[in-house]
């Protein structure tokens, strides 16, 4: 009998508790939990950065680093079809070129910079098909059939799409110059909202509904690029479900089964049978989009309702957490526009507004776990700006019941008044990763809306470059000689800005725009690296900018605007706001992706 050292080349050794950096394949004796571990490969879901658009009824296409999602039915009042495009990179979403014809429940196949977006509805079943480049959709042959709810797979040279509803409909194939109809109706042609993965030579449909949504279909169909033949049967059966891989390793989860019957149940399959997995979707939903290969896949907008959820595949040694915002301890005076400085375990929460009895002085310092109270500012007020350590701060203008320029140091113990500002304002925003003695002021509102930016040099504040445009209410981010200003309104009654700026400590220039316009926002980190969230009114949303662009980014637990925060792109904390008309008291703190051996107990059983 082979030895453990024989087989894997080690021994298995004992530790007091698990060992750091273990390998795949390494097993040790846990002394503390009596137990052999060790780190192996399996399936999991986790949750990823949100969807731009709020909608259900989307196809995705892709992989898991180079995803594509587009299509599919929003939330607005009322509820309308979509052109909305979204690439994914893995953790986040950015918008592509939106589809020429807005449609949900469409097909597709191919890739993020090549695909095809097949059928779909838009007020009646279509045959419209178009070609996405990676940049911009343009028509392409259309089906001989009209269909929605259609599986696909293949690529954008060469797909296969089900017949789709109404069923039955002929299902048909794409050879890069026109559509051919098959044999109908059987099996793929006589049913809808089944999962479509592998090549057009080599494809599988999967599960899906027979022209009746109680009548769940359990069965897959292989296909040849011919002819197709039974595949193995379904564990669940279910339609509109997600599926991604190849013929012959292929993974579906979630669908429904009967009215409202939404799965988290996650099947792989080998080419022969099927198989159910521990892994299962955090949300029971269906009708999303799906893609990628059986060891990283995402699905994305997969309801109930209109989700933005995405949540993404894995089967590996190693486990990634995903970034999220958690809930943190609670202020001990909730209030909104207050000055926050510091890292998410060391900060800072002074001054902010609530009613009664209206500008505040109170100051706050949190350790990660929970707020204390300390000495006031010299100087009650709101709206204003802030950056630095908890030991080595300053907070600088805002409200007073008037405009202020009044800045504040504050040593880890009090705050000392310093030189004010050149100009007094409200409702600016600062570079919130600068040291004490190099803090910069831009924006605000003084009479009306400011393009100014000041500059702090340990003594005194001066005129710095001006702003493309005037604005306040806008969110902050930086340093002084590389801030980032963001969102914002250009006056009384504007509406919410995309703009985004760019400062190199003389001059600003054009940055990427905001995936979605904002006030009243808060940001923190680097200009390459940066978070901004929330906004009014009470919104949840976050993003994240790389020097370049803006992508998602989970969201807030607590939608509110009139927040502030501190910290880095991947350890940032929020405190304060208003939601929905009341001064919270709520903390949150984020933290990025985080990656781990995948650690198993081994049992006799």
């Amino acid at each position: 009998m082979s030895t453990f050292k024989e087989i894997a080349g080690r021994n298995i050794r004992s530790y007091t508790t698990n060992p750091d950096n273990p390998l795949e394949g390494q097993m040790w004796y846990n002394q503390t939990d009596y137990a052999l571990k060790g780190v192996v490969a399996s399936g999991v879901w986790s949750s990823s950065g949100a969807t731009i658009t709020a909608a259900r009824q989307r196809f995705a296409t892709g992989t898991q680093t180079a995803g594509l999602l587009f299509g599919g039915l929003t939330s607005t009042p009322p509820a309308v079809n979509t052109t909305a495009t979204e690439e994914y990179n893995g953790s986040s979403w950015t918008a592509g070129g939106a589809l020429s014809s807005a449609r949900r429940s469409p097909g597709g196949a191919g890739t993020q910079t090549a695909s095809l977006c097949i059928g779909g509805y838009t007020t009646t079943a279509s045959t419209t098909v178009e070609e996405y480049n990676g940049s911009a959709w343009t028509g392409s042959p259309a089906l001989n059939n009209v269909k929605f709810l259609n599986g696909a797979f293949g690529t954008s040279a060469a797909a296969v799409t089900e017949g789709g509803a109404p069923a039955p409909k002929a299902f048909e194939t794409w050879d890069d110059s026109s559509w051919t109809s098959g044999p109908s109706p059987i099996g793929p042609a006589s049913r809808y909202g089944a999962a479509g993965s592998g090549t057009a030579t080599a494809g599988l449909f999967s599960g899906g509904y027979p022209g009746s949504p109680t009548d769940n279909m359990t069965s897959s169909n292989e296909f040849n690029g011919t002819s197709f033949t039974a595949g193995g049967t379904l564990n669940t059966g279910r339609g509109y479900l997600g599926g991604f891989g190849t013929q012959t390793a292929t993974v579906v989860a979630g669908g429904v089964n009967g009215p409202g019957a939404y799965q988290t149940a996650t099947e792989t399959y080998d080419g022969d049978s099927w198989t159910t997995s521990s892994a299962t979707l955090g949300t029971a939903a269906g009708y999303g989009g799906a893609a990628g290969s059986s060891t990283a896949g995402f699905a994305a907008g997969f309801g109930p309702g209109f989700p933005t959820n995405t949540e993404e595949y894995n089967f590996s040694a190693t486990v990634t957490t995903p970034g999220a915002w958690a809930s943190g301890g609670a202020l001990n005076t909730g209030r909104t526009n207050m000055l926050v400085f510091g890292t998410q375990n060391a900060a800072v929460g002074a001054a902010g507004y609530n009613y009664p009895p209206g500008q505040r002085a109170e100051s706050e310092e949190y350790n990660g776990t929970s707020w204390t109270e300390g000495n006031n500012v010299n100087t009650a007020r709101s709206t204003g700006a802030a950056s630095g350590s908890l030991t080595a701060g300053i907070v600088y203008a805002g409200y007073t019941g008037s405009n202020t320029g009044v800045a504040e140091t504050y040593d880890g113990t009090s705050y000392t008044e310093v030189n004010d500002l050149g100009t007094a304002r409200r409702l600016l925003a600062g570079s919130t990763n600068s040291p004490q003695a190099t803090a910069t002021a831009f924006g605000g509102f003084v009479t009306a809306a400011s393009n100014l930016t000041e500059e702090y040099d340990g003594t005194n504040w001066t005129a710095g470059g001006t702003m493309s445009g005037a604005r306040y209410k806008l969110g902050g981010a930086g340093t002084q000689t590389a801030a980032l200003a963001f969102g914002g309104i250009p006056a009384p009654g504007g509406a919410s800005q995309t703009a985004t700026e760019e400062y190199n400590g003389s001059a600003w220039t054009a940055g990427g725009a905001l995936i979605t316009a904002a006030n009243q926002n808060a940001g923190n980190g680097t200009q390459t690296a940066a978070l901004s969230y929330g906004g009014t009114p009470n919104v949840t949303t976050t993003v994240g900018y790389d020097g370049s662009a803006w992508s998602t980014r989970p969201s807030l637990g607590t939608g509110r605007g009139y927040l502030k925060g501190c910290g880095t792109n991947t350890s940032a904390l929020v405190a304060g706001g208003n939601n929905p008309g009341s001064y919270t008291t709520a903390t949150e703190e984020f933290t990025g992706d985080t990656t781990a051996a995948n650690i198993k107990t081994f049992t006799t059983s």
